[in-house]
């Protein structure tokens, strides 16, 4: 039995301890937010947060999160409302939409190490994340949206 957070409440899944975080997501705790890209970590559509760090839960083995705090799209925010997926509605990021998931957790990733990212940071940091529909323009413009939105909610906060 594995133990760990997810999205703030305690769980646990029996399964072996090679199997991949994805599958215990989807098929255990019926989260399916996180999609399935590739399953060798290059696309970065199963995209989930460890420890407040972006992961590729296809290749994390289950065992390695024993304990730890993993949160998924459904747990970014409740109701929808984190200024990245805000942002991504107000910009029309998606087309197809089945890398979104991942692209949004890792902009949200991104933003707690850049809070006011360059050109060059996220095309570093989103590189590795594939979008077939090609909305890398979209994406990049719905960042600094949020990380403007984020920026003014603390200078209002602090």
């Amino acid at each position: 039995m594995i133990k760990f957070k997810l999205n703030g409440r305690d769980v646990s899944v029996d399964v072996p301890d090679d199997t991949p975080l994805l599958w215990a997501l989807r098929d255990e705790l019926d989260q399916t937010g996180t999609k399935f890209g590739c399953g060798v970590g290059q696309c970065g559509a199963c995209t989930v947060h460890v420890g407040g760090r972006a992961t590729r839960s296809c290749i994390t083995p289950v065992s390695s999160i024993e304990g730890a705090e993993v949160t998924t799209i459904e747990g970014l925010h409740p109701e929808g409302k984190h200024p990245v997926q805000e942002a991504w509605r107000d910009i029309q990021v998606p087309q197809c939409g089945y890398c979104q998931s991942g692209q949004i957790m890792q902009a949200a990733s991104l933003l707690k190490d850049y809070p006011d990212p360059t050109d060059e940071q996220i095309d570093g940091v989103m590189g590795g994340s594939l979008c077939r529909c090609m909305t890398y323009i979209r994406i990049r413009k719905a960042i600094k949206k949020a990380a403007a939105a984020m920026r003014e909610e603390t200078a209002s906060n602090g």
